[in-house]
């Protein structure tokens, strides 16, 4: 999915713009995805394909929702060297939405802590 910048302001918050599309940052306990404990599915606000599973979501305790595993195929992958740390930023594997990044701290059976910005996300339920 390939939109201009003016497309992308126009169809998100401003808030989404600057997370997904400037490669921002939530402040932290401020989502409102963060203590979403409904089952159902995570999908990338830009685009919304489908991202995460809620029975993989878990309380890290970081302040952002957390996940231990993607759905496999819609989360690339790409290495973030910015503000003198080495980490692997996540992507929407449909739009290049920057969604956050994932960490090797996390619980069995993956070890992975997707760490996702709430705003980066919409949620739809298992009834809807």
């Amino acid at each position: 999915m390939k939109l201009t910048e003016q497309q992308w302001q126009q169809r998100l918050t401003d808030e989404q713009y600057r997370v997904t599309r400037l490669k921002g940052t939530e402040y932290p306990f401020s989502g409102e995805l963060l203590h979403n404990e409904k089952q159902g599915t995570y999908h990338c606000i830009c685009c919304g394909s489908e991202l995460f599973r809620s029975d993989t979501k878990f309380d890290a305790g970081c302040g952002w929702p957390s996940f231990y595993q993607a759905i496999e195929g819609k989360v690339d992958y790409q290495t973030d060297t910015s503000h003198g740390m080495n980490r692997t930023e996540i992507l929407c594997a449909n739009c290049d939405a920057h969604l956050g990044h994932v960490f090797d701290d996390g619980p069995a059976p993956t070890g992975n802590r997707y760490c996702v910005n709430s705003v980066s996300l919409s949620f739809k339920g298992s009834n809807e």
